[in-house]
């Protein structure tokens, strides 16, 4: 024996009961809603107002412009990064190097291949400063003595 199952058109009788029941409950539906939700149900049920563009500042997104002129500057930053920043932007420039303690001795470390970093800084770079590669600092040759070596290696200032 076989069973010919076709749809009818519209709604199930179960689905009409239930949307009946739904709707004849409405209300109290909705005070069970806001209660649980701290009046939030209703709130978001309400129209929303359009921003109006009176008052607003528009901001649109992308790059910074680019600074009327750099103004170069060697840092030593508190994890031991020697970089050199425009001080107009505040953006680094370039990443010198490293101080890195080896045996409780801190030594500089020029950013080469050779030291193992990955961005090694460019030839022109690399080459006035290759005579202080390795250099170590102590009570006599501070980081800032070594700022303004790379500086004055570099024609910038150091602050």
């Amino acid at each position: 024996m076989v069973d010919i199952i076709s749809k009818r058109d519209g709604p199930r009788r179960e689905d009409a009961s239930l949307r009946q029941l739904i709707d004849n409950n409405r209300g109290i539906i909705t005070q069970l809603a806001d209660h649980l939700s701290g009046g939030n149900y209703s709130a978001s049920k309400k129209p929303q107002i359009a921003p109006q563009t009176k008052g607003l500042i528009i901001h649109v997104g992308g790059a910074r412009p680019a600074a009327a002129e750099i103004s170069a500057n060697v840092r030593v930053t508190r994890n031991g990064r020697v970089i050199i920043m425009d001080m107009n932007s505040a953006r680094q420039l370039h990443h010198i190097g490293d101080i890195r303690r080896r045996d409780g001795i801190d030594i500089f470390f020029l950013a080469t291949k050779g030291n193992g970093f990955l961005a090694p800084v460019d030839e022109t770079i690399a080459e006035p400063l290759s005579a202080i590669d390795g250099v170590c600092l102590d009570t006599t040759y501070t980081e800032e003595r070594l700022a303004a070596d790379i500086g004055a290696r570099l024609g910038i200032s150091h602050s």
